[in-house]
C-alpha cells in the first residue's frame, strides 16, 4: 500500500512538472508595451492586467486590446483600454490608442 501511494505520488509529481511549463503567448510583447506607455502616459501604477483579445482588421494590420486598472500618485483608480495596431507580418507597432473607462 504504502509502495502504491509514494509511486502515485512521484507520478503526480512528474506529471505536475511537465504541465508547469509554460509557453509566452503572442500577445507578450504587445502586453508590455501596453504596460510600459500606459505607466508613462498617466504617471501611474498598474495594479490589474487583463488581456482582452486580438482582431485582425486587415491582411496587414492586427490590434492587441488590453485592459488595465491603474492607481494614481494621489489614489484614484480607473481603467484604462490600450489598443496597439500592428502588422503581424512583421510584428512592426503601428499606433497606440488609450480609452480611459471609470
Amino acid at each position: 500500500m504504502l509502495r502504491t501511494v509514494i509511486s502515485l505520488v512521484m507520478m503526480w509529481t512528474l506529471y505536475i512538472g511537465t504541465v508547469g511549463a509554460a509557453v509566452v503567448p503572442e500577445y507578450a510583447k504587445w502586453g508590455l508595451i501596453a504596460v510600459k506607455e500606459t505607466q508613462q502616459r498617466y504617471q501611474a501604477d498598474i495594479i490589474d492586467y487583463l488581456h482582452v483579445g486580438r482582431t485582425y482588421l486587415s491582411a496587414n494590420k492586427a490590434e492587441e486590446k488590453f485592459k488595465l486598472w491603474i492607481r494614481t500618485k494621489d489614489g484614484s483608480e480607473f481603467g484604462v483600454y490600450v489598443y496597439l495596431q500592428f502588422n503581424p507580418a512583421h510584428d512592426t507597432e503601428y499606433t497606440i490608442r488609450y480609452e480611459r473607462v471609470g
